[in-house]
């Protein structure tokens, strides 16, 4: 099902249209495949509700709908839509007149924000009125035809012009019969316009078949001159969801930004961060949009990689029995979060899954009696009952450290440690009787601890403010559909990593095999697997001792000797649940 045919089926939901006009237009696109315009199709061939259907658009991306009234409208209003007219050269203003796409007023608090009522919320001139009267920044408004109409009409009245009031007839003649629309030699506009509507319907499908696949993290990326790769990161690896060909990457490129806030699409040589936010599934989805601009063959071409972060409230784990610890590594992370004070620290790589980890503590310790701040950048998820420091331009993430010890907080998460000076402070926060949590980039626990060493934090800081180290990985599951017990061949490999040959007997050590399901991957959904030290007397010790280095081998042996299960044996563990496979866990535990 294409893009204008996922339109369709919108509004054969919403029962904007029968079932008879959407089995008709479904055969239509079919038909005419990129030449297709449902929202034309409906109204000019169907006579569907012009309001009705744009109404459902306009919802359907977001775009706020205004109706305005021109008996409503005072003197000034009308007077400022007339010097923006009269700004406009000769075609753009006839454009205006024709789509009526008008615009409307500046918002003068909002950085010189120019508003746009527009009668199409998908027609793309609405970016040409925009540059043309020179605003960066625009906010679009669905405004009925009828409505917009009206005030043209008003304004040609006021200014005794014949000539638009000739115009405006012809249009609206134009309107009502779509066969003569356009002349000839307008036909390559029509088929541009329906491309970009394409490339429009194709990128929010993509939004929303991410989040019905839950995906982490969609990838927008230019594969040649005349193409664009969509990937989606599932259960970690990246795959492959669409490669739209005969278009322009730059033309896609400028969709995803136009989609997005706080992004400039004029913007070709420099890193950008925007969001987006949709209703998906009767849900507020949020997307984190990363863009980056990408080195070219062609000096003349500006290619730029994007990168939207998916985040639903709906995934967020707020109870630490669903992180998947085993059982003493549960007991311990119960333990070390509980305490009144105290630093805890996960660590890992990217895209391991600390802050879901972090989260799921957090929530296990909220109470109405606790002040609770957070100091993330960027925020992902909002936390009930959590006060979370808004980072921006007049709050940098350092200010924001450096202010939380004035604001009476009980318990504080740093996000990440990202240098001495945070360091610092989340040692000094946890020193002074507050529960600290925050994260580190390191292969396992042992090197988060010399890590923070190697930040010139003192071995006594270091020993006695933290109450544990976590480090974390996620493994990929084995599709409960199509999993099968391992494979003869491969027994003398488990027994060389650790799988005694009773347990291969059992029965209940599976292996990949692949399916419609998942895709014929093998894997469908993530486990996290842990390697947790408690920092008890003897690890203490061992950190206060140090002399001019951390003994990364010496903590991680007393450890052991107490309990802990390495990355990899951790891993293993899962593998005898029948969880995932040897393979899964060997990737995943092999530190470069």
């Amino acid at each position: 099902m294409n893009n204008d045919q996922l339109l369709a089926k919108l509004l054969r939901l919403k029962n904007v249209i029968s079932e008879d006009i959407y089995n008709a237009v479904i055969t239509k696109t079919n038909v005419l495949g990129n030449k297709a315009r449902v929202d034309e199709i409906l109204i000019d061939e169907y006579h569907v509700d012009r309001d009705a259907v744009y109404t459902e658009i306009a919802k359907m991306y977001a775009i706020p709908k205004i109706a305005i009234n021109i008996d409503d409208l005072c003197s000034k209003d009308v007077e400022e839509v007339i010097s923006l007219l009269k700004s406009l050269p000769k075609e753009v203003k006839e454009e205006v007149y024709r789509k009526r796409i008008i615009p409307y007023k500046v918002q003068r608090k909002k950085n010189e924000s120019l508003i746009i009522l527009s009668s199409n919320p998908t027609d793309s001139f609405t970016k040409v009125l925009a540059s043309t009267l020179k605003y960066k920044r625009y906010e679009l408004f669905y405004c009925p035809f009828d409505k917009i109409d009206a005030l043209i009409r008003h304004i040609a009245q006021t200014e005794e012009d014949d000539k638009l009031q000739e115009m405006l007839d012809e249009s609206e003649s134009e309107i009502q019969d779509a066969d003569q629309a356009y002349e000839e030699d307008k036909e390559e506009l029509i088929e541009q316009e329906s491309n970009k509507g394409a490339l429009v319907y194709l990128f929010e499908a993509a939004l929303i078949e991410g989040v019905k696949s839950q995906v982490s993290d969609i990838h927008v990326i230019p594969f040649n001159n005349t193409s664009v790769d969509i990937r989606f990161r599932r259960d970690g690896r990246l795959q492959l969801w669409k490669r739209r060909e005969g278009i322009n990457p730059q033309a896609f490129l400028s969709v995803v930004k136009d989609r997005s806030s706080n992004v400039d699409r004029f913007k070709v040589d420099e890193a950008q961060d925007g969001f987006i936010q949709r209703e998906i599934e009767g849900h507020t989805i949020r997307f984190r949009v990363s863009i980056l601009p990408l080195v070219s063959k062609e000096h003349n071409r500006h290619y730029e990689s994007i990168v939207i972060r998916i985040l639903d409230d709906r995934n967020v784990i707020d109870n630490i029995d669903k992180l998947g610890f085993l059982p003493k590594a549960r007991k311990d992370f119960e333990e070390a979060v509980t305490k009144p004070q105290g630093l805890v620290i996960v660590t890992g790589p990217t895209g391991s899954g600390k802050s879901t980890t972090l989260l799921a503590a957090l929530y296990h310790v909220i109470t109405p009696e606790k002040n609770i701040l957070t100091v993330e950048d960027p925020v992902e998820y909002v936390i009930n009952g959590a006060r979370q420091l808004k980072i921006g331009h007049k709050l940098d993430f350092n200010q924001a450290i450096r202010s939380i010890l004035r604001h009476d907080p009980d318990i504080v998460m740093v996000g990440e440690m990202r240098d001495r000076e945070t360091a610092e402070v989340a040692i000094k926060l946890a020193n002074t009787g507050h529960l600290t949590f925050s994260t580190l980039h390191t292969n396992d626990a042992p090197s988060a601890i010399s890590r923070l060493y190697k930040m010139d934090i003192e071995t006594f800081l270091l020993a006695y403010a933290i109450n544990i180290v976590v480090a974390q990985r996620l493994v990929r599951k084995l599709c409960s559909e199509c999993k099968r017990v391992v494979s003869s061949d491969k027994h003398e490999y488990l027994i060389r990593n650790g799988i005694k040959e009773e347990e291969i007997k059992s029965g209940k050590i599976f292996e990949a095999v692949g399916c419609e399901k998942c895709r014929t991957t093998g894997y469908s959904g993530r486990a996290a697997i842990h390697e947790v030290i408690l920092f008890t007397k003897e690890i203490r010790q061992a950190i206060v001792s140090a002399k001019t280095d951390i003994n990364e081998d010496l903590i991680r042996d007393i450890a052991k000797g107490q309990g802990m299960l390495s990355l990899r044996e951790a891993g293993m563990e899962l593998v005898r649940q029948g969880l995932t496979s040897v393979e899964e866990v060997i990737y995943t535990t092999t530190i470069s």
